[in-house]
């Protein structure tokens, strides 16, 4: 990733309290006046878009959404413009990669972040795989469509309670544990356990 972006050379941002029309208005502003990359990257609740791109863009949009309502804007930490048409060499990249690999269909279909549509078939799920690092992750869509299609209960494991939290944001009525030790695990599986 770091090969497709010198670390300085791409920034992210999340912009809190602002619609995704709105952030996707300042991100375009910003790119003509700059003529440089930004755009959203993570769409990840209502009022929660983060954006990627080069810093001066980047900076320009934020506050360009802050200009258009937004709560707070937050620079990130992070290494590479993620999501962003920035890393499409980065993408081409691990293509080749992406493809040998020896996969089979899933037993259960995966919604993609790329595009929140369930993937039946290996071919299109790593389609979908090598099409998100330079396209933004579409969370709140990924979650809508689970609950359209049946989902009520959702556990998110590994470090933190960060998608937990964004999905309790987006469809309150569902339930969302967290797994990243033995106590989140007993609850978890208590959760799973308890009749509908």
């Amino acid at each position: 990733m770091q090969e497709a972006v010198p670390f300085g050379k791409g920034a992210m941002t999340a912009i809190l309290g602002l619609d995704a029309a709105a952030v996707g208005e300042a991100c375009d502003e910003a790119r003509r006046e700059l003529g440089t990359v930004v755009t959203p990257a993570n769409l990840n609740a209502p009022g929660q878009v983060v954006i990627a791109g080069e810093p001066l863009a980047v900076a320009r949009a934020a506050g360009l959404a802050k200009a258009r309502g937004a709560k707070r804007v937050v620079p990130l930490a992070v290494s590479a413009p993620f999501h962003c048409p920035l890393m499409a060499p980065a993408q081409a990249r691990l293509e080749p990669e992406l493809r040998e690999l020896s996969v089979r269909d899933p037993a259960i279909p995966v919604v993609a972040n790329v595009d929140a549509l369930p993937k039946t078939d290996a071919a299109g799920a790593i389609d979908a795989l090598i099409r998100q690092v330079s396209s933004p992750v579409r969370w709140e869509e990924v979650v809508r469509r689970l609950v359209a299609d049946g989902a009520r209960t959702f556990v998110e494991l590994g470090p933190g309670t960060v998608l937990s939290g964004l999905i309790r944001k987006i469809e309150p009525a569902v339930v969302a544990v967290s797994v990243e030790n033995v106590k989140g695990l007993e609850k978890a599986l208590a959760v799973l356990r308890t009749p509908a």
